[in-house]
């Protein structure tokens, strides 16, 4: 089968910073789908382990990373039984296997959702890892109960990324809060708003801009940015009893003593955390892929699809990962097979 690689951690421009290759076609084991891929989208992780994971090395087999992928069930292992040969599938793997950059990949039957029916391709391909950290982070580390939460503040700190953009729209639609997310170019504002944030402040005056919105603290804050500029900012931000959580890790350790005063519950979000560690509920993003599929079917969530490229080509895995190195990009990019 075709895959694109890399033997070597270099910049993104380089001439080998991704190359073309055969690999054997691999064959599923007993919960495994063989899945045919059709269409992929990039996400901040895969530049981070594209950049760090063959530092000051050469690899002997090429590293095929990727992690969000639409295809059609070719071949099952022996105990799967959630799907069948010929099923469009949808699914954001597995950060210790094989990625989706490339013409075929394995996957574990309970980390993959049926495609959602209303949804080309490429903008069901945008969906399943920015989704599932955004369901997890609100409804799994935060706990966020619609009956009782309904009308709380959040939030979100990176509203136009990938994982912002439809966090917006979860928390909005399906948590009923008050959504502040942060922009700052008109694009990313818009883009925002047409998310369904509530209000859209500036991230370079983040506590300003605020208050000048409306709220002296919020119920919940999520940081999709990083964790480490925006703590001080966020310790005073947040409710006291309010619960901040974030999904960039961090180079230094946090300064947790800050939350003590108001009682704050801190959370870190992981969407391999199930399908690494092999968890007792990782079946767990099968029902959120599906849920979100049903969601999307019923248009009360939306793509955040925003640029497809066309042709699985290391050129093209390129200027995809260029694009999002930028960090200039507006939710999600697509690359159709």
């Amino acid at each position: 089968m075709k895959a694109i690689g890399f033997k070597t951690s270099l910049n993104i421009e380089e001439k080998e910073s991704f190359i073309e290759f055969e690999a054997v076609k691999p064959v599923p084991g007993v919960h495994d789908l063989l899945v045919k891929i059709e269409a992929i989208s990039v996400n901040p992780v895969d530049f981070k382990i594209r950049q760090s994971s063959a530092k000051d090395t050469v690899l002997e087999t090429p590293k095929i990373i990727g992690w969000d992928a639409v295809g059609i069930v070719q071949a099952v292992g022996e105990k799967v039984t959630l799907f069948e040969v010929g099923d469009l599938v949808y699914y954001a793997g597995d950060i210790t296997r094989q990625g989706s950059n490339a013409e075929y990949q394995i996957i574990d039957e309970r980390i993959v959702g049926r495609k959602p029916k209303s949804l080309s391709i490429e903008e069901a391909a945008v969906i399943p890892l920015t989704a599932l950290t955004a369901w997890e982070i609100l409804f799994d580390r935060i706990r966020i109960n619609a009956e009782k939460d309904k009308g709380k503040s959040i939030l979100i700190i990176g509203g136009a990324g990938g994982v912002g953009s439809i966090a917006i729209q979860l928390a909005k639609k399906i948590a009923g809060l008050t959504v502040i997310a942060t922009a700052s170019r008109p694009e990313t504002i818009d883009w925002c708003k047409k998310q369904g944030a509530d209000y859209v402040v500036d991230h370079k005056n983040l506590i300003g801009s605020v208050k000048e919105a409306g709220f002296e603290t919020v119920d919940f804050i999520l940081d999709f940015v990083d964790t480490n500029a925006y703590w001080d900012t966020m310790a005073e931000l947040i409710k006291p009893q309010g619960h901040i959580a974030s999904i960039t890790g961090s180079s230094e350790p946090v300064a947790l003593n800050k939350l003590k005063s108001k009682s704050v519950s801190f959370s870190w979000e992981l969407m391999y955390t199930r399908s690494m560690f092999q968890t007792e509920d990782m079946i767990e993003q099968h029902h959120i892929l599906n849920k979100v599929a049903d969601l999307l079917d019923e248009g009360i969530l939306k793509t955040t699809l925003n640029q497809t490229l066309i042709g699985l080509t290391a050129d093209n895995l390129k200027k995809a990962h260029q694009l999002l190195e930028s960090g200039r990009t507006i939710g999600k990019i697509a690359i159709k097979f």
